[in-house]
């Protein structure tokens, strides 16, 4: 079984990006790095870096997104956790076959032209996590 390369990026869901980005960037020193609208997952994202760590703040943009189902049920906070692989598909087989329950059993378009799939929760101890392919190039 292939491991995971690195994080990729900690998501956290919030209200709203302009509300919070003041706390990232003054309070915590973190570098903006650009905001993007996902359409697919009806959320925009904003991210942020912290050297080598990045943290990715999801609002929704439209009430039928998971992300405001989060928000809805739990409040903002930690959202999921993102891990780099370099063959998604391949991933995704794996832990099929290890028994792993899947959210996507196929990748999706995420944020920075990366193919995303996420892991159920109650398969991966409570922690929704998310594998991201990087684009080729």
């Amino acid at each position: 079984m292939q491991a995971v390369k690195s994080l990729n990026h900690v998501g956290i869901a919030v209200k709203s990006i302009d509300a919070q980005r003041e706390f990232y960037e003054g309070h915590l020193g973190a570098v903006f790095e650009g905001i993007e609208d996902v359409p697919s997952q009806k959320v925009r994202v904003a991210f942020f870096r912290i050297n080598d760590v990045r943290l990715e703040l999801l609002e929704p943009t439209d009430p039928s997104s998971t992300v405001q189902a989060f928000l809805d049920k739990r409040g903002e906070g930690l959202h999921h956790l993102a891990f780099t692989v370099d063959d998604i598909q391949s991933r995704i087989k794996e832990l099929q076959e290890s028994g792993i329950r899947m959210i996507d059993a196929t990748p999706r378009p995420g944020a920075h032209h990366m193919q995303i799939a996420f892991l159920h929760p109650k398969s991966s101890h409570g922690v929704l996590t998310e594998l991201c392919q990087l684009p080729c190039g």
